[in-house]
């Protein structure tokens, strides 16, 4: 099989993949109580084991990280105990799973934090839009800006659930640095209009993000750690003065990270476009580099010939085909996904789904 096809293999670090195709990380909004993984929850990642990487929905480094309801944590040991029964049963099938690392930062609302504390965020900005709380739909509140010293706390809790996704089993950990939340806040001139160490200039606004990773690193061996970053998505709420510019110099300073990839969003998943030459960012990267947003097999497959990435990360397609990968391989066709049942419920619209024939 030609190295540069969907289901060869590749290697990742020391892993070897199966296949170059990914599931990609998709909130779902059914953890358990305490934000614990829960029985279902190991029956739909052991269905999606044939991926060559499965990286998890994104889970909070912390109480204070929390942005919205039922999604999982990865800080105490009960939320180990729930992760470990997963990534034993991914690991049955001979699959592979990262961890998604995340902090909200202001996408948040104060019901669903600490003591009903203000979401934190590199500025005062309060985005457009509205919270999901356990009540409902509520305005976004305006964020408190993040002094230095809770600044280093925050790197603080990335190292600790990053060692904490270590000792659940997982084979590495993604860091989320797009989408809007906590990371991507300071990356943005949009969100962060600090005049300190973590503001101003794009080497200033990518300090966070180094200090993130540098905490992570403390863990993990540079081999079994990803960033993901989403240079132009206005979702929630964000905006840049130059994203071509800005993140070819983040994604070219992290070559110096021998990371175990980089994975974009390409595009706006908001105004369902892109204004962006992702190939030149693909170049600017030495290394491993999974695109994502919007692919179809035919597409990822040309991606891939092409050289635009090495793997190809699906989200939609995967809510609704567990075996997505047969399909796919065989040129089966594909379950239809509910949009009904994408957050929160229960099996239904998630573990569901049948396999092909």
């Amino acid at each position: 099989m030609k190295e540069n096809n969907l289901f060869a293999e590749i290697k990742l670090g020391t892993l070897t993949l199966k296949n170059r195709i990914v599931m990609a990380p998709m909130t779902r909004n059914r953890a358990g109580e305490g934000n614990v993984p829960q029985a279902m929850n190991i029956e739909y990642y052991h269905q999606r084991a044939s991926a060559g990487l499965i990286i998890t929905e994104a889970s909070q480094v912390s109480p204070e990280a929390v942005g919205y309801p039922g999604t999982p944590g990865i800080y105490n040991l009960q939320q180990v105990t729930g992760w470990r029964k997963i990534t034993d049963a991914v690991h049955s099938e001979n699959g592979h799973i990262f961890l998604q690392l995340w902090f909200c930062g202001r996408i948040s609302h104060p019901d669903l934090l600490p003591d009903h504390q203000q979401p934190a965020a590199p500025s005062a900005i309060k985005p457009e839009g509205e919270a999901i709380t356990f009540e409902g739909m509520k305005a976004f509140v305006q964020p408190r800006a993040l002094e230095a010293d809770e600044i280093k706390a925050i790197i603080g809790q990335y190292q600790h659930a990053a060692a904490m996704a270590k000792q659940a089993g997982f084979d590495g950990v993604e860091i989320h640095a797009a989408n809007g939340y906590l990371i991507d806040q300071f990356l943005r001139d949009g969100s962060n209009r600090r005049n300190d160490l973590y503001g101003g200039n794009r080497e200033n606004r990518m300090r966070f993000l180094n200090a993130v990773i540098d905490a992570v690193l403390t863990v993990w061996d540079s081999h079994y750690v990803g960033v993901r970053l989403s240079p132009e998505n206005t979702f929630n709420s964000m905006s840049d003065s130059n994203p071509q510019a800005h993140f070819g110099f983040f994604i070219n300073q992290l070559n110096a990270r021998k990371l175990a990839y980089i994975h974009l969003l390409e595009g706006d998943m908001v105004k369902g476009q892109s204004q962006l030459d992702y190939r030149s960012l693909r170049n600017a990267y030495q290394g491993i580099y999974i695109a994502n947003n919007g692919y179809d097999k035919s597409r990822a497959q040309t991606a891939i010939e092409q050289g635009d990435c090495d793997l190809v990360a699906f989200g939609r397609p995967y809510i609704a085909n567990p075996d997505l990968v047969t399909r796919y391989r065989h040129n089966l066709p594909l379950n239809t996904p509910d949009p009904a049942t994408f957050y929160g419920g229960d099996e239904t619209g998630y573990t569901d789904y049948p396999a092909a024939d």
